[in-house]
């Protein structure tokens, strides 16, 4: 099968709203969910062709039962260049505010703090291409289809990537448990970089170089860390409200 496929109902609806080419649309034959009623419209529109399909053929089609009775098969995923998200915030007349996470391993975690990112006005996120998950159908489901709403850029090497945009002026602001600044010191002004690390190790030693400011979020029971999505997505939105960006 040419592309991949990716399935739940949010996923499949912004896939559809998004510019990613789409081939087939497979929805389940007793599928009751009214949601899927626009899906299906989405899909007419676009000349996508529609193919029912029984609940356990599309379990293992998408090898999940958590498919929610639709899924689509669309091109592979578009990642951005780098520096075209820069020259597009610049263009806009923004102070840029990104997301870089150095590693992240599990998918459900990069779901979510894409979700997250989409959902605090992020303008975008950097991912590393080696040691970490990228951007997967699994992924995808996770984020309930934010993917397609926010750009993700990939990159060879994240220390060369985070000089280049301190050399553009953006201030970098990383997440670690024993920094003695707390996030909550911070106005998150200007052009803005928040860095989230791998969920075992955190940020890498060289990574950590390029961070301008180390921060840490307050903990006050008796668990000593936080899982990093979670710890990612206190930050996004704790810069997103010194930054005054409206809900």
């Amino acid at each position: 099968m040419k592309g991949e496929l990716v399935f739940g109902v949010n996923p499949v609806r912004e896939a559809l709203r998004g510019a990613r080419g789409a081939f087939e649309l497979y929805v389940q034959s007793s599928a009751t969910d009214h949601r899927l009623e626009k899906i299906l419209k989405l899909a007419e529109e676009r000349g996508v062709p529609i193919h029912r399909r029984e609940r356990d053929d599309l379990t293992k089609l998408c090898a999940s039962s958590h498919h929610q009775g639709v899924a689509l098969m669309v091109e592979p995923f578009r990642y951005a260049d780098l520096d075209d998200l820069v020259a597009r915030i610049d263009e806009a007349g923004r102070s840029g505010f990104l997301l870089v996470l150095d590693g992240i391993q599990d998918p459900h975690n990069l779901g979510a703090l894409i979700r997250t990112a989409a959902c605090a006005g992020c303008d975008g996120i950097i991912i590393p291409k080696d040691r970490a998950v990228g951007v997967t159908p699994t992924v995808e489901k996770a984020s309930a289809g934010a993917v397609e709403t926010i750009p993700v850029a990939q990159v060879t090497n994240v220390a060369q990537s985070l000089q280049v945009l301190k050399d553009g002026g953006y201030w970098v602001y990383g997440l670690a448990g024993e920094a003695g600044q707390s996030l909550y010191d911070v106005d998150f002004s200007g052009k803005v970089v928040l860095l989230v690390g791998n969920e075992g190790e955190g940020i890498r030693p060289l990574v950590r170089k390029q961070c301008d400011v180390v921060l840490s979020i307050p903990l006050y029971g008796g668990v000593s860390s936080l899982n990093a999505s979670v710890a990612g997505g206190i930050a996004l939105f704790e810069a997103a409200r010194r930054r005054g960006i409206p809900a």
